[in-house]
């Protein structure tokens, strides 16, 4: 499913227009990676968590010239899903 098959879904589930449903996707894309942004998680009970992790600094190779590198340390986004939706997908 893309952006515009979860509006239309949304747009149906909710009896509300395509239109704001798209707003309202916009503002929940915004909202959490506002928070995160900002370091914090994002807890939707049944769903599932929205949260920043960081990865350490590590060596590796690269592999056309099996040199080896120094990948630097970076923050990454990470969601774990919910009881509830992890028993739904079951």
């Amino acid at each position: 499913m893309n952006k515009s098959e979860l509006i239309s879904a949304m747009a149906a589930e909710s009896q509300m227009s395509k239109a704001d449903a798209k707003k309202a996707l916009d503002a929940f894309i915004t909202s959490v990676t506002n928070a995160m942004k900002a370091g914090d998680k994002v807890s939707l009970v049944g769903f599932g968590t929205f949260s920043v992790s960081e990865r350490a600094e590590r060596t590796g190779i690269n592999p056309s010239t099996k040199a080896t590198i120094t990948i630097p340390a970076k923050k990454v986004a990470k969601f774990k899903a919910g009881a509830e939706l992890s028993a739904a997908v079951e």
